[in-house]
């Protein structure tokens, strides 16, 4: 499936389509000034879940910056950990080469993209344009879908990943961890799809 194809041609098959998700611990909340320190990307090919090509690495800032105190208490990355890390010019090169051939799949796509963009724009380089799938609007639609029909829920939808696996019969990961949170997306996103009855990648954008 060419990049064309994907984002301005016919909308395939879900199972077509290969889904990188992406997930990012980052130094604080604010793109414009917070480093990314963390990448986890594994992708998804045919509705199987390939752990064995999935990516991972720690990300040394190209500035010194000061931790943020609730950042450090979310992922508790400290400084000395990442100071050996590639630099985020040799992580956007790795993050490119996979994410040509697909989708990008988050939880939260608009921080996580705000983050990237950011990232990308302060090496001089525009981030892919790619189609996008986020959990979170899956999660929202099927909310909808379910009251339409007139199901009921025993609680609110929460969009907590963690939260939102539980309700929907997933195991708990732990949290706060790249790698790991997007596998635990992965995973959502695959219940969602099917949950959703959603047969084309137009059913879940």
């Amino acid at each position: 499936m060419s990049v064309l194809d994907l984002l301005f041609g016919r909308s395939p098959a879900w199972s077509e389509v290969v889904y990188w998700c992406l997930d990012l611990e980052t130094g604080g909340l604010k793109p414009a000034r917070d480093p990314i320190l963390a990448v986890g990307l594994v992708p998804v090919r045919e509705g199987t879940i390939h752990l064995g090509e999935a990516y991972a690495t720690l990300v040394r800032p190209d500035v010194p910056h000061t931790p943020d105190a609730d950042a450090m208490g979310a992922h508790h990355l400290v400084p000395f950990e990442y100071r050996d890390a590639p630099a985020m010019a040799t992580v956007a090169l790795e993050i490119e080469r996979r994410i040509g051939e697909g989708v990008l799949l988050f939880h939260h796509a608009r921080m996580d993209l705000g983050f990237l963009r950011a990232a990308f724009g302060r090496l001089g380089r525009p981030f892919p344009k790619r189609p996008v799938v986020d959990t979170v609007a899956l999660l929202q639609k099927l909310e909808r879908q379910e009251k339409l029909i007139g199901g009921t829920r025993r609680e609110e939808t929460s969009l907590n990943l963690t939260d939102a696996r539980r309700q929907l019969g997933l195991p708990d990961y732990p949290v706060h961890d790249a790698l790991t949170d997007a596998v635990a997306t992965a995973e959502l996103f695959l219940v969602l799809r099917s949950r959703l009855g959603a047969e084309r990648l137009r059913h879940l954008t």
